[in-house]
């Protein structure tokens, strides 16, 4: 693992002198090399899907794990959405002169070595990958067993076009060591490693932040809510709140509790019941929800669970004061929803609710770098520092000062 993580750093000095047009040139090369190579990487995923029917993975998984064409070439679209963006390293984000006469510049620069811990999707290793290339990062890559002769062809396919290139292979590379114990020794090289940026479960999140010596930008649990407030427009609140929980239920930025004002439930409740039922989601509730629909009961515990399946807990509140009430109790940080036509009510939640990303009459699904604008992701931090939120391209900069002098001394 040393050794694998000496290269990753020596590499990085050579990613650091490519220019922004070297990067871009790349990274379409990588495009193409994923669309021609289709078919080697299906048959990969073919083998790791067959392993997920004998291992008797959850739907959720198995969506995330399942590549077809149309999937792949989003990979390829997703690098050149990258290779479009403007370039991340070297941009002047400040400068002035202070009284000495220094002229002062603080400037954008790459992190340097990253981590990346992930489970299920093998498009994180294409899209991870070409977001840090693109910012003169190293990338480190682990993904889940689950996942691995995806990734291994994914992998491959990048390292070939370094290769063509004249790079090492290192800048993009899965470590040597996937099992339990090859991660705990990597997120505890910090002489090597810069970042390190958990993607996946609970369990593994947690782990990776209670152990890592190397600094983490992670995102908790996935625990999104929607309110629909007495104000709603009623029809764009049922299709917002189908679309948030139904659409994939299996990812983080998808509702796991729908909050109702209890000013318009009677109304509301059987429109909604009936709609998802159509969906099929199991529905669970608060006692004033199952006063007014039949559902099962639903707990503290549900309250505090990322489900990540086809299952919506329902709570009637008080307003926008208890939606809010109940977020600040049960929310993760990650992405919350208020369906209203009342602006004063709608800035007192989007003031009043502390998340990475806050929506009025629109769904939490768009919390994502793709939807953001970003070309792809590394991750959905619900950190404060030093990225929140989707992380694209800026997230992967740090910067530093370059200040000129001419003879100053102090």
């Amino acid at each position: 693992m040393e050794v694998f993580l000496e290269e990753a750093k020596a590499s990085s000095r050579i990613i650091a002198t490519l220019s922004g047009a070297d990067k871009n040139r790349i990274l379409k090369e990588m495009a193409e090399a994923l669309r021609s190579h289709t078919p080697e990487i299906l048959e990969a995923n073919a083998l790791d899907m067959a392993d997920a029917d004998r291992n008797d993975l959850t739907p959720a998984l198995k969506d995330r794990l399942l590549l077809d064409e149309n999937r792949v070439e989003g990979m390829a679209v997703a690098i050149e959405e990258i290779a479009a963006l403007k370039e991340p390293v070297g941009r002047v984000l400040d400068g002035w002169v202070t009284e000495d006469g220094l002229k002062i510049e603080k400037v954008s620069v790459p992190i340097g070595v990253i981590g990346i811990i992930y489970e299920s999707r093998p498009n994180v290793t294409s899209d991870t990958a070409a977001l840090s290339f693109k910012s003169a990062n190293v990338c480190v890559l682990k993904g889940g067993k689950e996942a691995q002769h995806s990734n291994e062809a994914i992998a491959k396919v990048l390292q070939n076009v370094l290769k063509r290139n004249s790079l090492p292979e290192a800048l993009i590379s899965l470590i040597p060591d996937a099992s339990r114990e090859g991660v705990a020794k990597l997120i505890k090289m910090d002489r090597y490693v810069d970042l390190i940026v958990p993607r996946g479960g609970e369990g593994l999140i947690r782990y990776v932040s209670e152990n890592a010596s190397v600094p983490v930008v992670k995102h908790d649990k996935g625990q999104c809510h929607t309110y629909i407030d007495e104000d709603a427009n009623v029809e764009n609140a049922i299709r917002i709140a189908i679309n948030a929980k139904v659409q994939r239920p299996g990812v983080c930025n998808a509702m796991e509790t729908l909050l109702v004002d209890a000013a318009i439930a009677k109304e509301v409740l059987p429109l909604l019941k009936e709609a998802f039922d159509e969906a099929h989601t199991e529905l669970k509730g608060c006692g004033e929800t199952q006063n007014i629909i039949e559902v099962s009961p639903a707990t503290e515990v549900d309250f505090d669970t990322e489900y990540l399946a086809n299952i919506l807990n329902i709570r009637v509140v008080d307003g926008v004061e208890g939606a809010i009430d109940h977020i600040v109790r049960y929310g993760s940080g990650h992405s919350e929803a208020i369906i209203t036509e009342n602006i004063t009510t709608a800035e007192t939640f989007l003031n009043g609710i502390d998340a990475a990303a806050v929506y009025v009459n629109a769904s939490t699904r768009f919390t994502d770098g793709g939807a953001f604008g970003f070309g792809a992701e590394v991750g959905i931090s619900t950190n404060k520092l030093h990225a929140r939120g989707p992380m694209g391209i800026e997230g992967l900069t740090t910067y530093k000062f370059k200040i000129y002098g001419s003879g100053q001394i102090r």
